[in-house]
């Protein structure tokens, strides 16, 4: 552990704080998750400010808070990467997803994949894709807690895993969409709030000079101006490209995501709430950039790896830095600050993948899938609450059984199966008059078994830096299949589309499709005046 007993009692105690209020809102809301488009949707009711606020919660994983400082801290300009595909990523939701994704959806993506092609199918193939996608995140912010865990808390990593599955199980349960939107917003507010905080007292001690920041870490990391250049992490430029390819059109895919632009009442508020994610996002990106310069300046690359080889440590040990050592109350107060934040983003994270999961698991499987389409929203609320404990109940096993595990790749694999999988399928069916169902199905599961067939056998999997067969060379270079699996998914689309016979009812509805996703005729509404 890093900090000092006192600062780890504090950390304590601002988290289980933050449990309580959370715990709150989630009372407040299971009066308002009443019926089908409250749960999945929160009525459909959320400003562009709110649902911006609640997609950047979302979206702001502790991966990014702590993973993305680290690497700065550790590569320099390589770990820049992350920030940029990120921001890129947004450019491609708000300019082709987001306001079609409004209009055409109810609950989940795969309505947008089963409108115009045969629903069962498809549904189908599309729930196994999200399932897969959300158990990989989910798994990997689990694991995460673990970590964060060891490395900030005075807590028992089985007992902060077990914790979060329960209080991410209750959030769904209780309170819908509309409890998880909340916590992602008072999650955003606080993550926001720290970085702000300790950018401002990092700059301070530079006398707000970016090029002094800069020329100080270069030259702590003892690599000079190479620490400003690229080169230091990414040797392998095509794995390079597969991690930017996977970063900047896995998001446009990712289940958890889309799902909350069914939550505002129209399609121009959809895109608005981009802009606000876009602004908010790409602000929290410099800032996470700029404390990695600035505990690679002030704290140093020896100091972080010895607290965690990944380099997890670099802002939790650049707060302490900035409060004025382990042996300050500011440094205690910092460093508990930024415990209960990072516990904080997991928690919210993880609530809206588990709700995202349910949703796939009753509104696709269980009632398009399994009923046939006659849907019923009472039981559909009903099975989604039922899913909801189910996947609280795997997830919290796996993460016991995985806590040890490297979780970079999981989070890697999550985006390249959502650009592989799911986005071939939303941009073909939004797009493409003669796109048809074997189509969907040939492109969903050609690019889920290339993305997870590729990753088994690669360095994140196999040999000395992968989980199982140190001994063992991997079969293939590549750590993120992006560069293969995103091709292979929109290729095997293309070609079972064009190799099969044309499908009636997918011509006929494309324009239908069209008129509602350009229009908005027919889209779901709100449900509240």
């Amino acid at each position: 552990m890093i900090g000092s007993e006192s600062g780890r009692t504090l950390s304590t105690i601002f988290f289980f704080v933050f449990v309580a209020i959370s715990l709150g809102i989630t009372y407040w809301a299971a009066r308002r998750a009443q019926g089908g488009a409250a749960f999945f949707a929160a009525g459909r009711s959320l400003s562009a400010w709110q649902n911006g606020l609640a997609i950047a919660g979302d979206y702001m994983s502790a991966a990014a808070f702590l993973g993305i400082t680290g690497l700065v801290s550790l590569f320099g300009f390589d770990g820049l990467m992350y920030s940029m595909g990120f921001v890129v990523a947004w450019i491609l939701v708000v300019l082709v997803v987001a306001e079609p994704l409004r209009n055409a959806g109810k609950y989940t993506i795969s309505d947008v994949m089963a409108y115009r092609l045969r629903a069962r199918p498809v549904r189908l193939a599309s729930a196994v894709s999200s399932v897969t996608i959300v158990l990989f995140y989910l798994l990997a912010q689990m694991v995460g807690i673990g970590a964060v865990t060891t490395l900030l808390l005075p807590i028992d990593p089985n007992l902060a895993i077990a914790l979060v599955g329960v209080l991410m199980t209750i959030y769904v349960v209780f309170g819908g969409m509309v409890a998880t939107t909340y916590v992602q917003m008072v999650k955003a507010i606080l993550l926001m709030s720290a970085a702000v905080l300790l950018t401002l007292l990092l700059l301070l001690e530079f006398d707000f000079s970016i090029s002094g920041l800069l020329s100080g870490a270069a030259e702590a990391s003892g690599k000079g101006d190479a620490f400003l250049e690229p080169g230091l992490n990414f040797t392998n430029k095509l794995d390079l490209i597969s991690l930017g390819l996977g970063l900047a059109l896995g998001t446009a895919g990712l289940p958890h995501i889309m799902m909350r632009f069914y939550t505002v009442p129209d399609a121009r508020t959809a895109r608005r709430s981009v802009n606000w994610v876009i602004g908010i996002n790409g602000t929290f990106l410099l800032m996470t950039t700029l404390l990695g310069f600035g505990a690679a300046a002030l704290v140093g690359a020896k100091a972080i790896t010895a607290a965690n080889p990944a380099g997890n440590s670099a802002g939790p040990l650049l707060a302490l830095e900035l409060g004025g050592g382990p042996d300050s109350l500011a440094g205690s107060l910092l460093l508990a600050f930024v415990a209960a934040v990072a516990f904080a983003t997991i928690l919210a994270v993880v609530a809206g993948l588990t709700i995202a999961a349910a949703a796939n698991i009753a509104h696709d499987l269980y009632t398009h899938v399994i009923r046939r389409g006659d849907e019923d929203e009472d039981k559909e609320v009903r099975v989604a609450k039922v899913a909801t404990l189910a996947v609280g109940a795997v997830a919290i096993l796996l993460a016991f059984a995985a806590k040890s595990l490297n979780v970079a790749f999981l989070v890697g694999l999550a985006f390249a199966v959502a650009a592989s999988a799911n986005l071939p399928v939303v941009l073909y069916s939004l797009f493409w008059k003669r796109f048809n169902t074997p189509g969907a199905v040939a492109s969903i599961v050609v690019g889920l078994v290339t993305a997870v067939g590729i990753v088994l056998v690669s360095p994140a999997v196999i040999g000395e830096e992968g989980i199982m067969l140190k001994g063992v060379e991997p079969l293939i270079s590549l750590t993120n299949p992006g560069v293969v699996s995103i091709p292979a998914g929109f290729l095997a689309g293309w070609l079972a589309t064009m190799t099969t016979s044309r499908e009636r009812l997918s011509g006929s509805r494309f324009e239908a499709l069209r008129l509602r996703a350009l229009s908005g005729f027919g889209a779901e509404r709100s449900s509240e005046p």
